[in-house]
């Protein structure tokens, strides 16, 4: 059993022959208040407690560990428990803090009071305390069918994305079944993260049916918008206009049918993202850059999908409209060298041209982990594909190896057992042809 802070500070008094008066003056503490706390007729408050420290001499959280107690003395005094919380966030000792959470939500009452403390700790990235206390409310809510449960879940699927691939599908397919319990403006950017997850795995009958209903949902909330007053209450929780949503999920749809092969209906799919002018009702800058975003897309778009099916002709207009984007050049080298492969194309001049571009540099990456492990991925593919095109048309067999292996360390970087299992496969591949 823990002593008590009293219990702490008489015996530290004592032993110190330090009277009240002095052990006042020590830890700025009013002299009626410190007798009535020695008393046990006060109750210490989170300041007291860091004073008393103080004038002992010792680190500020010395006796949180007892201060829990002190907490729970009479009744749960959120006053007096919220500060404790925050503070042990900061010095994080989330010991404390999973004791505290946890004999609070014995009463579920308090769900509410925790849930909002891990919402400030979260805005204050005081990450871990947040992902604690959203931990044990859902837990604490798991046979309950509420709203505050699939915030919980949603914060803590973001906080767990990092660049290990399999370990973002995992939460992916944990956080999926509480997304439709998501205010909707909230649901639109998780279904948007979830085509993100689903898609690094190549799982693009997932990807598709996500697209179809992020553009049910957003379609409908924006086909409402302006009549219904609790929908433009909630449009500020909204990380992009609702217009966005729909857009995004035609590219998506689009990318499904680009993988799937199928490049005339993927065209079908850059016609609608590129006409958003005669439907989008906002005439705003954001409007303006979002419909100038997509169109941008639409164009490039269009292009690739006719290289891909077969009209190699339209290859220079492809690469002259993508070298006047910087930010594109990468993606677009990833499509050419698959269009090499798919076609047997000689692209030994864009290689060259666009060389600045290939080398993958992990210091030149400004982004969280989640975005850095779709930048990789992205390399990893491409690595795989010019190793394709280096042995099949260049017969060079070391530098395909090279590519190869390049290819195969970043996959291992972010687990990607598929790009993984396909640098086995071609390693394999190569050294028997090149043996023979």
């Amino acid at each position: 059993m823990r002593r008590s802070i009293r219990d702490i500070l008489e015996q530290y008094m004592q032993e110190e022959q330090l009277s009240i008066s002095k052990f006042s003056q020590l830890s700025a503490i009013n002299t009626g208040t410190l007798s009535r706390i020695l008393k046990g007729l006060s109750p210490v408050s989170l300041r007291q407690l860091q004073r008393i420290t103080n004038g002992m001499g010792l680190p500020e959280d010395s006796f949180f560990k007892e201060y829990i107690d002190e907490c729970f003395t009479s009744s749960s005094n959120l006053r007096r428990i919220r500060p404790f919380i925050l503070r042990c966030a900061e010095l994080e000792r989330l010991e404390c803090i999973e004791e505290v959470v946890g004999r609070l939500l014995e009463d579920r009452q308090y769900s509410a009071a925790l849930f909002e403390i891990a919402e400030q700790l979260f805005k204050q990235e005081r990450l871990k305390a947040a992902a604690l206390i959203y931990r044990q409310v859902a837990e604490s809510e798991r046979y309950q069918h509420s709203e505050r449960l699939a915030l919980c879940r949603y914060r803590l699927f973001n906080l767990q994305l990092g660049e290990d691939i399999e370990e973002n599908l995992i939460a992916a397919t944990q956080f999926e079944p509480y997304m439709n319990r998501l205010p909707e403006m909230k649901q639109l950017e998780a279904l948007k993260q979830l085509m993100h997850i689903f898609g690094m795995v190549h799982k693009w009958f997932k990807v598709e049916a996500l697209a179809v209903e992020l553009q049910q949902l957003a379609s409908s909330l924006y086909h409402l918008q302006g009549e219904s007053r609790r929908l433009e209450e909630s449009l500020d929780q909204a990380a992009q206009p609702l217009y966005y949503y729909i857009l995004y999920a035609y590219l998506a749809r689009a990318t499904v049918h680009e993988h799937y092969g199928d490049y005339n209906k993927a065209l079908e799919f850059v016609s609608l993202y590129a006409d958003s002018e005669s439907w989008i009702r906002e005439k705003d800058e954001i409007a303006e850059r979002t419909i100038s975003q997509f169109k941008e897309w639409a164009n490039i778009n269009s292009l690739l999908y006719r290289l891909m099916s077969g009209e190699l002709e339209v290859i220079e207009e492809y690469i002259s409209h993508v070298a006047a984007h910087e930010d594109e050049i990468f993606i677009a080298m990833c499509h050419i060298i698959q269009v090499a492969n798919m076609h047997r194309v000689n692209i030994d001049d864009i290689l060259e041209k666009f060389s600045l571009y290939i080398p993958y540099k992990a210091e030149d990456i400004i982004a969280g982990a989640y975005q850095q492990d779709i930048i990789k991925e992205a390399h990893a593919r491409f690595y795989k594909d010019l190793a394709v095109y280096f042995f099949n048309q260049k017969q060079n067999f070391t530098k395909a190896l090279e590519y190869l292996l390049a290819s195969l360390e970043l996959s291992i970087k972010i687990n990607s057992e598929k790009n993984i299992l396909v640098c086995f496969y071609l390693a394999s591949s190569f050294l028997l042809i090149h043996r023979f």
